[in-house]
């Protein structure tokens, strides 16, 4: 290991001053270390002189961009630059994505920097990319083309001004650890129960008021984080429900009744309705739903000790209120409903983080 600590202005002369009798030297060298040295710029003789690098920490200083210099690292896998000036044009090295990085680079900590969108076109070419730190920029949003980084195992991007979460991101098989508290997040896609090796989700300071009932289908999941969020001080109670169409009416019956056809019965576009069937989660209830479905919050215990609030859809109103009193019956339901459910799906979760 190397740590090199110089003002900026004598740090080419140091580099380039070591001569030929320190060029084995430094080409074997595996590790850099140049954090806090008020850096504007990477040096010049950073890719000729250090060609087996495979870890550079440039972080704490004052660059505006990493400069092409970087290009020339073809066997760095650990790039950290956070707490600096990154954020605006040019940010990062034309030619990123064809690069040998885009090969060799594993871990990308970009942290604390002034990034307010992901550069789609450079950093989400890094196929090889096993972890991103995005955390602490002023990022808006996650692109949908986070999901060509099919080798992300940890995605870090906390701290921001997040207000959604593509389901695109339930696309990357590998994912395991997914931080996305501290930023204006208000739901999470159902399609995040995709994601079968997720084992830790952080989601606390959020603006959260219930969670998708498919979030029991994470069965690795360890750690779940929610303090902050409103579901964890008050549940929602606006409940909506719309009357079926003629054609759900319809298909409903056919289902309900096992109404035997086949693709001779039929035009195209009704077997492929039919074929979106979602059968209604009340186990008192055999019915189906399509397009229409009744929003009911369940109340699942988690560890024997909190109550979380998880969205699922039912196919009529007569599902979640048996009862005469709606506030009472909303909630004395769920609770019912959720043992069956509690039973199954509480020892998957070892820690569930919310105070």
């Amino acid at each position: 290991m190397s740590r090199l600590n110089v003002s900026p202005e004598t740090l080419e002369l140091e580099l380039e001053a070591r001569g030929e009798e320190r060029r084995g030297a430094r080409e074997a060298l595996l590790r850099l270390l140049l954090p806090h040295n008020r850096l504007v710029s990477l040096p010049r003789a950073l890719g000729s002189g250090f060609p087996h690098l495979q870890l550079l920490d440039v972080s704490g200083n004052a660059l505006t961009a990493l400069g092409p210099e970087l290009l020339a690292l073809s066997s760095l896998r650990t790039l950290l630059a956070k707490n600096n000036r990154l954020g605006g044009p040019g940010a990062l090295p034309k030619g990123l994505a064809q690069s040998p990085l885009c090969r060799s680079l594993q871990m990308l900590n970009l942290s604390g920097n002034c990034f307010q969108e992901v550069p789609p076109a450079s950093l989400l070419e890094l196929r090889a990319l096993q972890t991103l730190s995005l955390g602490g920029n002023q990022l808006q949003s996650i692109p949908a083309e986070i999901e060509n980084l099919q080798s992300l195992e940890c995605l870090y991007l906390g701290g921001n001004f997040i207000k959604e979460i593509p389901p695109e991101l339930a696309n990357l098989p590998s994912l395991s650890y997914l931080v996305l508290c501290d930023n204006k997040i208000q739901s999470v896609p159902p399609q995040l129960s995709q994601l079968h090796s997720l084992r830790s989700l952080s989601l606390h300071n959020n603006l959260l008021t219930y969670l998708p009932r498919e979030i029991l289908n994470l069965i690795h999941l360890e750690e779940l984080s929610l303090r902050g969020n409103p579901l964890v001080v008050r549940f929602v109670r606006d409940l909506t429900y719309d009357p079926p169409t003629l054609l759900e009416l319809a298909a409903r019956t056919i289902k309900i009744r096992n109404i035997s056809y086949t693709p001779f019965d039929l035009p195209g576009n009704l077997l492929r309705y039919l074929s979106l069937a979602s059968n209604c989660p009340n186990p008192k209830c055999g019915g189906v739903y399509f397009d229409c479905c009744v929003r009911q919050i369940k109340f699942v215990d988690f560890c024997g000790k909190y109550r979380l609030p998880l969205m699922h859809y039912l196919c009529s109103p007569e599902c979640s209120s048996p009862c005469s009193s709606a506030s009472h019956s909303s909630t004395s339901q769920s609770e019912s409903d959720s043992e069956d459910e509690a039973s199954v799906a509480a020892h998957r979760m070892q820690k569930v983080l919310l105070g």
